[in-house]
Parts: C-alpha cells; structure tokens; sequence
C-alpha cells in the first residue's frame, strides 16, 4: 500500500486515429495482460476501416465495443414535436429491461398514445467569480446586468446555433455566479456552451471595472452530470412532460394487474422517494435513458442530471392517468457521438437523424422512460418483478 518509484513507460497519447496508432497502442497492451484474442473482438475489420471517423470522439483509440441493442414499439406519441409511431433503439446489457419498457409501449400505444411536449430549453453553463469583498461582487454584477447585451452578442458570435437566453447572477459574499442558459438547436449542446461561455468570460476579465481575483468557466453549480435541485426546478437541457391515460381494459390483459393495485403500489413508492431524500419521485428513468442514449450517441454521463424528475399516477375513471416530467433532458439529433455508425443508425430507425429533429427525440426520451414507469409499477403491483428478472435474466 506503500507508495513506490519503480519505473514506468507513459503511453504516448493520440488523438488522430490511424491503423498504426491503434496497432501501436495494442502492441503496448499485449506486453501485458491482453491477447490477439481481445485485440480482435474491439479493433475488428469494420472498426479498423472506419477508424478515422472515431477522432472528433475519442483519444488513445484502441476500438469499439458492441453492446446489445433491443428495440421496442411501436411506440405512439403524438407530441408537439414527435409524431407517429416510433421504433425505439435501447442499447443495454440487463436482461428484462427491453421486455419491460415493450410493454409499457404496448400498453400506451393500445391506449391511444403518449402525449408529449418540450416545455422548455435551457442548457446552462456557470462560471464562477472570485472578489475580495462583498461590495466589489456586488459592483461586478452591475457591470455584469448593464453590459449584458454585449456579453451575448460575444457568447454567440461562437456558434452558428447557440443563443445566449438569460445571464442570472448568484452571489455568495464574495464570489458570484452566473448562470448563463443557452438554446443549442438540434445538439445536446455541451461543448457549444462550454466554448460560448468560455468567450464571454474572457470578455468580461478584459473590460470589466472591477478587479477580479479569480475565474473559473465552470463554478460547480450548474449540476453538469449530477443531480441537483437547480435542474429539478429550473431544468438544464430540455424539460419534457409525457401523459397517457389506460383503460382498465388494458391494465387487466396487458400488464395483468388492476388500476387500484397500481395506486396503492404508487402510494407506497412515493412515500419511499420522499423519505429516502429523493431529487423528484420516479421509478427508474436512468434505465430508459441509459439504454437510449448509448443507442443514439449521447453523452450517456448525462444520465447522471437527466434521471430526474417526477412521475405521477392518478384515477381516470376506471383507468389510470400516468405521467412523467423530466425537466433535464440532454439529447442532441447532430453533433457528439451522433454520426457514429452504430449510433447513426439507431437514429435512422426512430426517422430522427440530422437536423430538424432534437426536440422530438426529446420527447421519445421522455415517452420511453414513461413505459419504463408504467412497467415497472405494474409488475411491482401484481407481485411478478421478480419472477420476471428470474425467467428474462437467470433462467434463460
């Protein structure tokens, strides 16, 4: 456990992919642990022809790895920017979990469709400030408001499709931040507001009146890929809300159970989520996303801030009003991992590659992670959760 000096050959790190930078960093590897084998399943013909187009992703390139990719639909959304019916890519390795989110698909779609609407964008970015005193952070933020115009103008001469929307001040004695939120158009838009942000700070230390001691592009608040009650309540990508109402008729045959049983199952959970300390009160989102972002080249880190959020079941008549609102979505139709070729194509099969499309595949995120929620409720109601993991994962 001691710490010691015995020497060490550093990897020499590359960003631009080619055969002889991959067949010289397996070289390395297989001086250790590794073999042909594991070389062969990750730097396969395929990955190793199309090696140069892994460069805008990934440094130290050795190759891709495969994961299962499931699918489930046809999902109806009938959505404010999503319509019709959609075949919905997940990329997991838990068995049940596709199965699962199937037939909460079935479910709604028997039922007539998930309603879906992006409420609201906002990705944000909060660059921190750090003063002597009080009085000169508050000085700053009044530089800050009056020259706000400017500083916009500056951010968004960055970017072709970032607009800066609001620059909101947060101070703490002596350091302040501002939360500067960004429309990004069809991107996830993290390194767009990363770079604009970026531009507007070095802005702000070139002509603002008051010394500033310290600055930093990012303050820690923002809740970039963690969850924290800022995105809760104000949201940091898109905030998505989805609803669909079952029949009792659907509940019964399709997810074997009754609509009181799944109230009183519904009841119980919440309480859990409140007393456990809960950021929102939901099932599982993260699995739905997870699985839909690796699919479709997302930042699957993301996951981290987007798995919150609220689901809510309530009596329609002899049915159910379900719902979920996820108020951090991070999901881009271009940019990222999106052009990958695996990653294409998933998004080729929802009908939402390229531009045009980001708010839609939003709203499939939130509509998938609904079936996810209607699921899992359902089977803990009827008792058959385990049963499921048991014949879908162990016994198979």
């Amino acid at each position: 456990m001691l710490p010691h000096d015995d020497a060490f050959a550093a990897m020499r790190p590359m960003r631009k992919i080619s055969k002889q930078s991959i067949d010289g960093y397996w070289k390395r590897l297989m001086d250790g642990p590794a073999r042909q084998t594991d070389k062969d399943q990750l730097a396969d013909p395929q990955t190793i022809e199309n090696a140069e187009g892994f460069s805008a992703n990934i440094e130290n390139f050795i190759g891709t790895v495969k994961l299962p990719v499931g699918v489930i639909g046809p999902l109806r959304i009938n959505g404010l920017n999503a319509h019709g019916d959609f075949h919905v890519p997940l990329a997991t390795t838990e068995a049940a979990l596709v199965a699962s989110y199937a037939r909460g698909a079935f479910a709604a779609t028997q039922s007539g469709g998930i309603s879906t609407a992006l409420l609201y964008e906002g990705v944000i970015r909060t660059p921190a400030f750090v003063f002597d005193n009080l009085f000169n952070a508050g000085l700053f933020v009044e530089w800050v408001v009056t020259n706000s115009q400017h500083l916009k103008q500056i951010a968004e001469a960055t970017t072709r499709h970032g607009k800066l929307i609001a620059i909101e001040p947060i101070i703490d004695n002596n350091i302040v931040f501002l939360i500067c939120r960004y429309t990004t158009g069809d991107a996830s838009g993290q390194n767009m507001v990363t770079i604009a942000t970026d531009a507007l700070c070095h802005e702000i230390v070139g002509n603002c009146s008051v010394p500033i001691g310290n600055w930093y592009v990012e303050g820690n608040f923002s809740g970039d890929k963690k969850a924290s009650f800022l995105g809760m309540v104000t949201g940091r990508g898109r905030k998505v809300s989805a609803s669909v109402t079952l029949t009792a008729e659907v509940i019964e045959k399709t997810l074997a159970t009754t609509a009181q049983a799944m109230l009183d199952y519904g009841r119980v959970a919440n309480l859990g989520a409140h007393l456990s300390g809960q950021i929102g009160a939901q099932a599982h989102f993260a699995n739905g996303l997870a699985a839909l972002y690796i699919a479709t080249g997302q930042d699957a880190a993301c996951v981290a801030e987007s798995a919150v959020g609220i689901t809510r079941i309530e009596p329609r008549g002899d049915g159910l009003f379900c719902s979920v609102t996820l108020p951090n979505i991070l999901v881009g139709s271009v940019g990222g991992g999106t052009s990958l070729p695996s990653q294409t194509a998933a998004l080729n099969i929802l009908g939402l590659k390229g531009a045009g499309n980001g708010a839609a595949l939003a709203e499939v995120a939130a509509a998938t992670c609904l079936c996810g929620e209607i699921s899992i409720v359902a089977a803990m109601a009827a008792g058959h959760f385990t049963r499921a993991h048991e014949n879908l994962a162990r016994k198979r």
